[in-house]
Parts: C-alpha cells; sequence; structure tokens
C-alpha cells in the first residue's frame, strides 16, 4: 500500500513540474474573459466559428454567457462581464451614458422579420410592421414573444407601442421568457406569428414549420455592437481581455468571416459585417 501511495505522489509531483516547466517563471496563464451576449449570436452558430479562432490567437480562454441584451447589459452593470455582444440601441446608449461601459463600436447588423404560418390568417404578408401587428390583434391571432428583455423584446415592445396596441395580458399573446431559437420552436408548435432576427431564424428555418411575412421594412433595422466594460467602474474586469476581443471582432479576416458566415449552409449570410467597407 506505502508502495502504491509513493507512487502516486511521484506521478503528481512529476506532473506538477512538468506543468511548470512548460510555462516560464513569472508568466501566468490569461485570465478568463467572460463574454455576455445576445442568445441570437449563439443560436445561429456565429459564435462556435469565432470564440475558437479568438482563443487560438490571443490565448485568453472564453466563458460565454448567452442571454438577452437586457440580461447582458444588467451583468455589465454589475461587473460580472468583461465584454458584451449586444443588440438594442437605447439600452446600449443608455448604459454607455451611465458610464458602465468604455468602449462601443457597431459589428455587425441584419435584420428583424415577422414569422407566421403558411396559411397567414391574420393576412400579414406584404404589409408594413406596424400595419402587420394590428392585424394581428385584430383577429386576435396567436402571438409568440420573447419576454425576456432582450433586445428583440425591446424592439417588439416599442412597435407595438408604435402601432397604439398593449397586447400583453391578451389570450393570443404568449411570453415564453426563452431565447429566440427557443421562442421560435414555440411559435412553431403554436402555428403562431412572431419576431425574430433573420440570423436566428435561418438557422432554424429546417426545424420550423413558419415563413417570413413582414421584411424590408426600415422599423426592423438589428445592429450589434461590441462594448467593453468599464474598468473604472469595476476594476476586477479583464479590460485588457476585452479589448483584445473588441479589436479581433474589427480585424479584417474577422469581418470577412462574419460576412460569409452561413452561405454555404443557408444560402445567404446572416450577418452584414460593418466594421470594414464592403
Amino acid at each position: 500500500m506505502k508502495r502504491w501511495w509513493s507512487f502516486l505522489v511521484s506521478v503528481a509531483l512529476s506532473m506538477g513540474l512538468a506543468a511548470c516547466a512548460a510555462r516560464p517563471a513569472g508568466v501566468t496563464p490569461p485570465a478568463t474573459l467572460i463574454l455576455a451576449t445576445t442568445t441570437s449570436t449563439q443560436d445561429s452558430g456565429l459564435l462556435d466559428v469565432l470564440i475558437p479562432r479568438f482563443e487560438a490567437q490571443s490565448g485568453y480562454p472564453v466563458k460565454v454567457v448567452a442571454v438577452g441584451s437586457g440580461q447582458a447589459l444588467k451583468m455589465g452593470e454589475r461587473g460580472d462581464a468583461d465584454v458584451l455582444l449586444v443588440h438594442s440601441p437605447e439600452a446600449e446608449e443608455a448604459f454607455m451614458q451611465a458610464g458602465w461601459g468604455k468602449d462601443r463600436v457597431q459589428v455587425m447588423h441584419n435584420d428583424f422579420i415577422l414569422l407566421g404560418p403558411p396559411e397567414d390568417a391574420a393576412q400579414v404578408q406584404g404589409a408594413d410592421i406596424l400595419t402587420a401587428l394590428r392585424r394581428i390583434a385584430a383577429r386576435g391571432a396567436r402571438f409568440v414573444s420573447r419576454g425576456d428583455q432582450s433586445g428583440t423584446h425591446a424592439l417588439e415592445l416599442r412597435l407595438w407601442e408604435s402601432a397604439g396596441l398593449q397586447p400583453q395580458g391578451q389570450a393570443w399573446y404568449l411570453e415564453t421568457g426563452q431565447g429566440m431559437g427557443a421562442t421560435l420552436m414555440v411559435a412553431a408548435e403554436k402555428r403562431a406569428y412572431t419576431l425574430s432576427d433573420r440570423g436566428t431564424y435561418l438557422a432554424y428555418r429546417a426545424k420550423i414549420g413558419l415563413r417570413p411575412l413582414v421584411e424590408g421594412d426600415p422599423r426592423l433595422q438589428n445592429i450589434y455592437h461590441v462594448i467593453t466594460v468599464n474598468p473604472e467602474k469595476w476594476p476586477h474586469v479583464n479590460y485588457v481581455g476585452a479589448r483584445a476581443f473588441l479589436e479581433f471582432l474589427l480585424d479584417p479576416e474577422t469581418q470577412r468571416r462574419i460576412g460569409t458566415f452561413g452561405v454555404e449552409t443557408y444560402g445567404e449570410p446572416l450577418f452584414v459585417p460593418d466594421a470594414i467597407t464592403p
């Protein structure tokens, strides 16, 4: 028994010494970078392409927390994230004005689309978005909302308000409290209308029977910004890593990858890069 225990101790010491030898004296591994981002960047699969490349180039391990933009911004306010990738411009501007963010740069965009079942009971196809929402409400056609304080949810609420409607509490209006992918699945099951970013819709298109009915309305633009959390507010945040991630997203090669992401699988790009001239 003693010989076996001595063997285990010897192996453990050897592994520890090897690890120390592999790292130069005085050099510590990079701190984990915490990225709080909207579920659409995760559900679309874009982060599966970008994050491994950033980790390999920078050496920073990345922990991704995919939530609604509102929740991501709250994480930044609490100092629970180092960098944000979100798409809720009004909330982002308030975040920056309050001093919670250090840098904010536009990275990419796509657009929102109103999806619905092929039978289109509310007859919204081809209408502008406000007319479409009024028809859905007038018919009492089922509508599924994320209801999660995300950027998508915030836009949806602004659109209902602009249409002069208050859908909350109506029998035909359902809230999932979940991300875009899960909400699309619920809408498909309920044969309901819903508002989605184009990227997540394309990623889920084969799984759902919904189709785009309203698109191209200027009110439906969907812009993504990268924001570093202000180290003057939260000295513990990994600002150096956050800046490295911001610069990685703006790098021409990363922008090229963003611009081509989805073409091979879906026949069209899911996002349009904004940090470089096309």
